[in-house]
């Protein structure tokens, strides 16, 4: 028997499955999907099973067989290796790289470097001692000096030491040592009765353990209960009152609260017909795709659970993907409280290990409904029932490096293989789902009203040329200034949504001009006043503050925008009065904090919540009845095709947080261009009029939803061999496509260096290119076999979300 094998290596000519001979002890073991070690050249790598065959054309004496089977249940299902080969064409990756994004990384290969003795007759240089320590093997770091490796290396050669290379899992299951009582009540009291009465200690753990027959407790937790040492239990263990076993438990990040179980809601006559739609389309099993466009606070989350509710009587599977690890929390209690422990969480802010333990819930099947961010796309659900995307016009969707894959395309795909339905839910889809809608590819459902009627919030546009006029040099405007007096006044809650985090948005020398720039890309440092340092938001780059100027030594160095940090030292001068709580990425590092920020505001520990886009959409707290927007401007004049477009949607998005429940709303969004469309339309909730006019623009300068675009990207060290090879791409296309495609560029990137690397991209925008995929292919290896060599990095990303 013959396993077809890929290797973990990412590299163009090992990109295809090996042939490796099966041992016989793992005949009747070894499955497709499962993991194995095997010897790849001269040491051993983690690779994954694809397929069993009875043949080869691999000549005998080259046969190599299977060094480990690490797995006896597949962790890739059928479903999962068919999807892998789909997306490696689709979005042009190596196999390996499809393979394992499917995994929580805590599956993924730790390669050591262990290092023994063979020789014990040698003695070995006394820095070679000083690493083994009286110990027979010790892992190999690579930060060992240069001198060691080298001595190192030698003796390998000599025989004398031995260099092999140990494949661990990341992270292992957890155990607990797990105290198993005796059930037995005369036991215990034979037991009590033989301990002497000068070890009280022992005499206390028995009696407890009376009162407790047969029940199982964590040893950590009985130490802890009972004020004992572990020399205690043993001695109590050793007679007879208890057994110890070390047992796997899950890390379970909502193991500390309770949430209450909630019913379902009553629907509206909108939200009935909705459901009603999906449900036939799910009794049918038709793989169909569903667009519910509902305004904000329209109750798309309670068709949702209903939806999913209908998929689990048949004791099928539902996915439900949100776009951000911030609205997680609300969302993962919305339906923890409807289904229970049915429930599994897949996001970035859960450790490792709490990653790994949810997913083998999923894999075991002890749960029925997954919540979370793009990655949970891959849960390894074998009866999907249900899929849903909240919020799926969010560019989040869509991975920004190799598989470069939308979750909204691996979704319908699973739809189809399961034949399921997918809900895409969004108040501003985008323009793309929308038309295919429109065109009759998905089916349109419409929420127009909230549940109890309530009125969408009122939105004023304030324009801060008129505010600058009239002397106001402050970043509140005068109506946002009093409309938030009153809200404290009448102790209601605010969201001021501002998408840009630190306090400065540059460090400008007002005698020559200079801006401080990243040393590694070519964008301004931004200045964060909590730790007085500038940082880049790109590369990670931080310094300390300039004093002077690096270019003329003035001292003149000034800071200029603003950042979520200084409006929350200017609110704190304002409005010295107003209790505030921030949310970006800086108050965000830590585990858990999204969460704590949010049920402190839920609590009504804070009278503002000031964020940037991670509070634009999801958030749902009956207080809030003022949203702030400080500047409109962020997104809308980005050298992108989808600014107006992504400024129009974060609008509606933020504006519809406020006036979800029974009190009234108010927005006030400031701009310095307030006759620009995208915001005339936001202003008054204005959906499909903005689609049609954003319409107009696309099909005018033919881009999506009227072509396709293949954004190319070429990036190297040295700015002339990146214009070379990025001229090079752009010439091989155009000699290779026919003329229903148009290559614009190449050019400079808009951020023309990141990290040291120059940046040059062009764009292929076509409507039919039949021949699009093989010479996309062809291009690959030319750059694989070729380009890789010299440096140079090429991406291909097809339909990306943005050309930035």
């Amino acid at each position: 028997m013959y396993a077809e094998v890929i290797v973990d290596v990412a590299a163009y000519p090992i990109d295809r499955p090996f042939d490796y001979l099966v041992p016989e002890q793992y005949r009747e073991l070894i499955e497709s999907g499962s993991r194995v070690k095997v010897p790849f050249g001269n040491r051993q790598v983690l690779g994954f099973v694809t397929a069993l065959k009875s043949e080869t054309d691999v000549p005998t004496d080259k046969q190599k067989p299977i060094g480990e089977l690490l797995d006896i249940e597949p962790v890739l299902t059928q479903e999962m290796l068919e999807m892998t080969k789909w997306l490696k064409r689709h979005t042009l990756c190596y196999e390996i790289d499809a393979l394992q994004v499917m995994l929580p990384s805590a599956l993924r290969a730790k390669y050591e470097k262990i290092l023994g003795i063979v020789d014990h007759n040698v003695d070995l240089p006394q820095s070679v001692q000083a690493l083994f320590q009286q110990r027979e093997h010790v892992e190999l770091k690579v930060d060992e000096s240069k001198e060691l490796l080298s001595l190192i290396k030698k003796l390998v050669k000599e025989d004398i030491l031995s260099l092999e290379t140990s494949i661990k899992q990341k992270t292992a299951v957890k155990k607990v040592r797990m105290i198993h009582i005796e059930s037995d009540l005369e036991r215990l009291k034979t037991v009590y009765d033989s301990i002497s009465n000068q070890a009280k200690k022992q005499k206390d753990v028995v009696k407890w353990m009376m009162d407790h027959p047969g029940e199982r407790i964590v040893s950590a937790d009985l130490l802890k209960q009972l004020s004992t040492t572990n020399a205690v239990l043993q001695a109590v263990i050793e007679k007879g009152a208890a057994t110890l076993q070390m047992e796997e438990i899950y890390r379970d990040p909502y193991a500390d609260r309770t949430m209450d179980k909630t019913t379902k809601l009553a629907l509206t006559n909108e939200q009935h017909l909705a459901l009603s739609e999906i449900i036939d389309s799910y009794d049918k099993q038709e793989a169909k795709t569903f667009l519910l466009h509902g305004i904000t606070g329209s109750g798309k989350t309670e068709v949702y659970l209903q939806a999913i509710e209908r998929a689990l009587l048949d004791d099928l599977e539902a996915i439900v993907l949100v776009p951000e690890i911030s609205l997680t929390p609300q969302m993962t209690n919305r339906f923890k409280e409807r289904f229970g422990s049915l429930v599994a969480v897949l996001h970035s802010g859960l450790s490792t290990g709490e990653k790994y333990d949810e997913w083998r819930k999923i894999k075991r099947g002890e749960v029925k409904v997954v919540v979370g961010a793009r990655s949970a796309i891959f849960a390894p659900f074998q009866n999907v029932g249900i899929i849903i995307l909240d919020e799926e016009h969010e560019g989040t969707y869509k991975q920004d490096d190799s598989p470069r894959y939308h979750a909204r395309d691996v979704a319908i795909w699973r739809s189809e293989y399961h034949n399921c339905p997918v809900i895409l839910g969004s108040a501003t889809p985008s323009l793309e789902s929308y038309a295919r809608a429109k065109k009759g590819n998905y089916t349109l459902l419409t929420l127009a009203n909230r549940p109890k009627e309530q009125a969408l919030p009122e939105v004023s546009v304030v324009d801060m040329r008129e505010q600058l006029k009239n002397g106001n040099r402050s970043m509140f405007s005068l109506e946002l200034a009093e409309a938030i007096n009153v809200r404290l006044d009448k102790q209601e809650q605010m969201v001021l949504f501002l998408n840009r985090r630190g306090h400065s948005s540059f460090v400008l020398c007002r005698d020559c001009g200079t801006v401080v720039e990243c040393p590694n890309c070519d964008i301004s440092m931004t200045y964060h006043r909590h730790q007085e340092k500038i940082k880049c938001h790109y590369c990670g780059e931080e310094s300390q503050v300039p004093h002077t100027c690096p270019e003329c030594s003035s001292e003149h160095i000034r800071f200029f925008g603003t950042g979520t940090q200084k409006v929350e030292e200017e609110i704190a001068r304002l409005f010295p009065a107003a209790r505030v709580l921030r949310m970006d990425v800086d108050t965000t590092r830590k585990k858990g904090s999204h969460e704590h920020i949010l049920k402190l505001f839920g609590e009504g520990k804070a009278d503002i919540l000031l964020g940037t886009q991670m509070i634009a959409k999801g958030l749902d707290f009956p207080n809030i009845t003022l949203v702030g927007v400080l500047s409109a401007d962020t997104t809308l004049h980005l050298a992108d095709f989808r600014a107006a477009e992504k400024t129009f949607q974060l609008l509606t998005q933020v504006s519809g947080r406020a006036g979800r429940h029974d009190k009234a709303g108010e927005v006030i969004v400031q701009t310095y261009t307030p006759e620009h469309y995208a915001i005339q339309f936001a202003q008054h909730h204005d959906f499909v009029p903005f689609y049609n006019q954003e319409m107009m623009n696309r099909k005018q300068f033919l881009y999506p939803p009227f072509t396709y675009v293949v954004l190319i990207q070429i990036t190297h060290e040295d700015v002339l061999m990146t214009a070379e090879y990025a001229h090079k791409a752009a010439n091989w296309l155009r000699d290779n496509l026919t003329d229903q495609s148009e290559i614009i560029g190449p050019t400079a990137s808009s951020i023309s260096r990141l990290q040291n690397r120059y940046r040059y991209q062009c764009l292929i925008k076509y409507k039919k290119e039949p021949t699009l995929p093989e010479v996309l292919q062809q291009l690959t290896r030319m750059y694989r076999t070729d380009w890789m060599k010299k440096g140079i990095l090429m991406s291909i990303d097809l339909n990306p979300s943005s050309i930035m």
